[in-house]
């Protein structure tokens, strides 16, 4: 099969490559980053360019089969280039597909797109509601990649819980340095509530099913999570044990530290936005019984499977990336203020 990925050049991106090479698919990659990985170079063919551009998409998508489109621009981006990227190259990416004939569409959502419910687990059927600009761009996106649907293309919709894994920063670049320099490590709320995360690992994995079934199976929307996790204190307890410094994890006020955390995002002095501190105090999980009956997904990894993993790669690849920061997952965000904390910890 030859796929193109659509934002290659980022975390989930290299991933997927990886994984699809290792399937034996031929890869077009196509992002506005560069492609930077040694172990793939010259095994397929990158394109710089913005699939805001149609042309760009057009010449990027000759010959595919299929299309996983994993390009985003992240919450920390501006709200223009959210929406531009998001929703207007995502309609840009799947009409090409579909004037092309491509019988294959799997589209990268964002359990982000139920916004902060108050019942869990989670459903497909939930309600969705958007948190800032990125949780309202990923709704409106999925309406386009819904518009699509057709006799000739199956279009999945994928919505994976945060992932980590190998390459993985952006803001769990946080706890690995706090844990790394041993530190304890702060969280808002007691930690007791249980906060499912996923392995990159597995959402590959979940993408490889959506390429191969028949389309009935995957000509759908669902939910895409680690199948093992217990409460954010415990799985973040477990990156700290990894460290061996003997720190432990803190619990700080919830509504004295949002008013701080709201203050310096608005003073652009924090690297945590509101879909962030919103909800890491409160219960989230979602249902993935669905991915698991139809599409046959079977999670490999737990939250602290996939913590620790990605902490060992961290500390193993730090040097390459220690004086670098920006607003990708790639990259570790700029702790701001944030990082004089530590001296409290």
């Amino acid at each position: 099969m030859r796929v193109l990925v659509t934002g290659g050049s980022g975390f989930l991106g290299i991933n997927l490559i990886r994984h699809l090479l290792q399937r034996g698919d031929s890869v077009t990659n196509l992002d506005i980053a560069p492609f930077s990985y040694p172990d793939c170079a010259g095994r397929i063919e990158s394109i710089q360019d913005d699939i805001r551009n149609p042309e760009a998409v057009r010449h990027s998508m000759e010959g595919a089969d299929a299309v996983v489109h994993c390009a985003a621009a992240l919450p920390l981006y501006s709200e223009e280039d959210i929406r531009s990227t998001d929703i207007q190259g995502t309609r840009n990416v799947i009409d090409e597909a579909r004037r092309r004939g491509v019988r294959r569409f799997v589209h990268i959502s964002s359990t982000a797109v139920y916004g902060v419910p108050e019942v869990h687990p989670i459903y497909e059927d939930h309600p969705l509601v958007g948190v800032g600009a990125y949780g309202t761009a990923k709704i409106e996106a999925e309406e386009v990649v819904r518009g699509y649907r057709n006799e000739t293309t199956d279009v999945t919709i994928l919505r994976p819980k945060s992932f980590v894994g190998p390459e993985r920063l952006g803001v769990f670049a946080l706890l690995y340095d706090w844990a790394h320099t041993g530190h304890n490590f702060p969280i808002l709320g007691p930690g007791d509530n249980p906060y499912q995360l996923m392995d990159v690992a597995d959402l590959c994995d979940a993408i490889g099913l959506c390429l191969d079934l028949p389309g009935e199976a995957v000509d759908d929307t669902f939910n895409i999570g680690a199948g093992e996790y217990a409460t954010l204190k415990e799985d973040f307890q477990a990156v700290l044990d990894a460290a061996g410094h003997g720190k432990r994890i803190v619990s700080i006020p919830v509504r004295p530290a949002l008013a701080v955390l709201k203050t310096l995002e608005k003073l652009g002095m924090s690297p945590l936005y509101q879909w962030i501190y919103d909800t890491v105090f409160r219960e989230s999980f979602v249902s993935i019984d669905k991915a698991q009956r139809q599409l046959g997904f079977a999670p490999r990894y737990s939250n602290q499977d996939a913590l620790v993993r990605n902490y060992r790669w961290y500390v193993d690849n730090l040097e390459s990336f220690q004086d670098t920061s920006g607003v990708s997952h790639r990259v570790p965000w700029k702790q701001g203020l944030l990082s004089l904390a530590k001296v409290f910890f």
